[in-house]
């Protein structure tokens, strides 16, 4: 299976709370952070829910 890098570049604050459990759900807490996850639809899913807060790129 493959993996996808996520990383987050802009700050949760003044987002809504659904945005924010997402971002902690991917496991993201501080910008700049780099997380990897399985190219799942359930994380596709979060990532494209938050798009606009992170980045991604093939692992």
């Amino acid at each position: 299976m493959a993996k996808i890098k996520v990383k987050q570049v802009r700050s949760a604050i003044k987002r809504p709370q659904n945005q924010k459990r997402t971002l902690e759900a991917l496991g993201l807490r501080k910008i700049g952070q780099v997380v990897e996850h399985d190219d799942t639809p359930n994380i596709l899913g979060m990532i494209n829910k938050v798009k606009h807060l992170v980045s991604t790129e093939e692992a």
